[in-house]
């Protein structure tokens, strides 16, 4: 058996919409899920693509994770909403909450929009790439209910998520900014991806189960756990406790706590959605922006780099590459997918006749 598939992306979905059939997904929700989890793979993010079903297949079969299910609206008022996902797909539900958050931001100006009770909303910044579309500024504090994986700074064991911020910013005339990043060192996903792949994490990533720096990506995936560390000590640490009390306290009315063996994965997220042109002059705001943005990227590289790069560009790099070359999947994720497979009742031999792969 090869120790890695390199898939295009057309076979790969094919694969996965029959996958995401067995979770008894009409089929809106089999194209959403889908192209969420297959772009997130595209733009380098395997962390948070395919790789992810298994685990929801497991909060599926537990009853942790609704197919079919749609947003409710809380509380409307007009530019301020509250939903509730009702533990529906993330992929279903982000995009109905942004789709809501955006049409009031049009008719308004801006939107703050409270979104608590989600299953898994993967990439966060598949949400800003929807506001910017529209020529709308975006801004996510995210908190995680799963099992705690991060430590706090000067603490030894995990005590919160991976709590993700994001901002994306339209950028006259260019490609948008897109800062999207877990406050942790890395995500949780990186880690289980490395443990599959059999590779070590860089030092300063992770420690072991009795607090102790190390190497082992394992301790973020298997009995005995350890713990992700915070991004740049003190400061990953500091807005993973703000996204964990607006994504999670105050748009949830849940945070996270102990370890309950539960597989589900449930994501609070606190968005503001501002259309620039309502707050500022456009014409300045796009001129500043553009000589800006021209200003810091004409740095000189320095050794080991080619170029200064903008947040988001890393991510259009990635998926250039792998639409033309296709996304390399470990084998040992594979497998993991063809026993999600299993469990949804859907013929494994079926998923990797449809990805082009030979057993």
């Amino acid at each position: 058996m090869a120790d890695a598939y390199l898939i295009h992306a057309e076979p790969l979905g094919a694969a996965i919409r029959e996958l995401v059939r067995g979770f008894g997904s009409e089929q809106r929700e089999v194209e959403l899920v889908t192209d969420n989890l297959i772009q997130a793979n595209l733009t380098g993010h395997d962390s948070h693509g395919i790789g992810m079903l298994p685990r929801y297949s497991e909060a599926w079969a537990e009853g942790g994770l609704k197919a079919n299910a749609h947003i409710k609206t809380l509380m409307d008022g007009g530019a301020l909403l509250r939903v509730d996902g009702q533990a529906g797909f993330g992929q279903v539900v982000g995009h109905e909450a942004m789709t809501l958050a955006i049409e009031r931001a049009k008719k308004f100006g801006s939107c703050i929009m409270a979104l608590g009770n989600s299953h898994h909303l993967c990439r966060i910044g598949a949400w800003a790439e929807m506001a910017v579309a529209e020529g709308f500024v975006s801004i996510h504090f995210v908190n995680v209910i799963s099992r705690p994986i991060v430590a706090p700074f000067g603490g030894r064991d995990a005590r919160f998520g991976t709590n993700p911020f994001t901002v994306g910013i339209p950028v006259a005339g260019r490609d948008p900014i897109l800062l999207d990043f877990a406050t942790s060192v890395i995500a949780q996903g990186k880690a289980r991806v490395a443990h599959n792949k059999r590779e070590k994490l860089p030092p300063g990533r992770i420690i072991d189960n009795e607090g102790r720096d190390s190497d082992d990506p394992a301790y973020a995936v298997v009995d005995p756990l350890g713990a992700i560390l915070a991004f740049g000590e003190h400061k990953g640490y500091g807005m993973a406790v703000a996204c964990e009390l607006l994504g999670g306290a105050l748009s949830a009315g849940l945070v996270g706590g102990p370890a309950t063996g539960e597989r589900r994965v449930l994501n609070g997220m606190l968005t503001i959605v501002l259309d620039p042109k309502a707050i500022a002059d456009a014409a300045s705001f796009e001129r500043e922006t553009r000589a800006f943005l021209d200003w810091v990227t004409a740095s000189p590289p320095r050794a080991g780099f080619d170029k200064v790069r903008l947040a988001g560009e890393p991510e259009r790099e990635w998926r250039a590459k792998r639409l033309a070359e296709g996304i390399p999947v470990d084998a040992n994720t594979w497998n993991e997918l063809l026993e999600a497979a299993v469990r949804l009742k859907v013929d494994p031999a079926k998923i990797s006749r449809l990805a082009g792969v030979k057993s």
